[in-house]
């Protein structure tokens, strides 16, 4: 129930909207942003693509075949009434994907590397974040 309380900020970019958007769902169980929350996530999403495997083509110039999406994402859970610190934390997801020679193939097999990181990202947020609440919980008591 707490989970379903918590409000997230606004992000910057179209992978950690992606990651806002899945961590928005599982707060709320597909019942959207809280009308009054209790809590207020802060959000810092970086990501980082990598060439992971090289192969010898026909010419002297080695091609990328396969890449890797490393999502990041800071977070500061505060109490949306005092704005006390509740928790801070940081984790991180990698997801690889195909390069195929076709421009557009490879930035698409990009895009859904990035939308299948943001959704893992965001569940393991999701575990955290419940955690830290559990210790708050504990602590407050």
């Amino acid at each position: 129930a707490e989970l379903a309380s918590i409000a997230v900020k606004p992000v910057r970019t179209r992978y950690a909207q992606q990651v806002r958007n899945n961590l928005i769902f599982g707060f709320g169980r597909g019942a959207g942003e809280p009308a009054s929350p209790l809590y207020s996530l802060d959000l810092g999403v970086t990501e980082a693509v990598e060439s992971s495997a090289l192969v010898q083509v026909g010419t002297d110039q080695d091609e990328p075949t396969a890449g890797s999406v490393t999502l990041t994402a800071g977070y500061t859970l505060t109490d949306a009434k005092t704005g006390a610190v509740i928790a801070v934390g940081k984790r991180a997801i990698t997801s690889s994907f195909d390069r195929p020679r076709q421009e557009f193939a490879s930035y698409r097999a990009q895009i859904d590397a990035e939308n299948r990181a943001a959704r893992e990202l965001a569940e393991a947020l999701q575990l955290s974040i419940a955690q830290d609440l559990a210790r708050h919980g504990k602590t407050a008591s």
